[in-house]
């Protein structure tokens, strides 16, 4: 391929795995370039019944509105491609960990890129190449109202709760087993039966005979 350019990359569309969505569900698509913090908002802003902050133009100023009742959803679903699987599962957990009571479905699918390469000299006589990959995609629906238990991928809410006290429950262990091991360790300690300021391992030195002139002439 030292001989071909990509040209462009084309996503082949992928149905959504979820059927029987109401229209208004907002699909929160994640990007490899996406911030996690614009998104959280855009989502924090459809799911919590609080008032919106409304950013002002020109003057940064932030304006409390008040948000119309039809436009909190009871819905949200992300989708992820690629290297943007991880950052929606990241966007995910921390929407369930500020809105409370979430049931989830997750899916997981592969998408098709398609990957046009050209060649770097077009009179050398080479035709343009088409490839076609097998990406990993990821799907999660997230709702307020109780989904069906049966089906693949649920999650009750308030799971990952556990989840997360085993986490710490295992740093916290970590932690104290390393201030343990600085406490009991050190190589500042005598040997067993030693004379106190006399170094286990360390050789005792000759004495000097003071009676004899150097040399070693009588």
């Amino acid at each position: 391929m030292e001989n071909y350019s990509k040209a462009r990359t084309v996503e082949q569309p992928c149905s959504c795995p979820f059927t029987g969505l109401p229209s208004e569900t907002p699909e929160v698509r994640v990007k490899d370039g996406s911030k996690i913090r614009n998104l959280m908002r855009f989502a924090l802003s459809r799911m919590e019944d609080k008032p919106a902050s409304v950013e002002g133009e020109g003057d940064g100023e932030v304006v409390e509105a008040k948000r119309p009742a039809e436009q909190v959803c009871r819905q949200i679903m992300f989708s992820g491609v690629g290297p943007s699987v991880s950052k929606a599962i990241t966007c995910v957990e921390i929407l369930k960990r500020r809105v409370r009571g979430l049931h989830q479905y997750t899916r997981l699918h592969y998408r098709t890129v398609q990957e046009v390469w050209e060649p770097l000299e077009p009179d050398a006589g080479l035709d343009s190449l088409t490839v076609n990959r097998n990406v990993p995609a990821i799907w999660v629906l997230l709702s307020k109202d109780p989904l069906d238990t049966n089906q693949p991928g649920y999650q009750a809410p308030g799971s990952f709760d556990a989840l997360w006290a085993q986490a710490a429950k295992e740093e916290m262990a970590s932690q104290r087993h390393g201030q343990r091991r600085k406490r009991g360790g050190g190589g500042g300690s005598t040997g067993r039966g030693m004379a106190p300021g006399r170094h286990a391992g360390r050789p005792r030195e000759p004495r000097k005979n003071k009676g004899r002139g150097g040399g070693g002439q009588e």
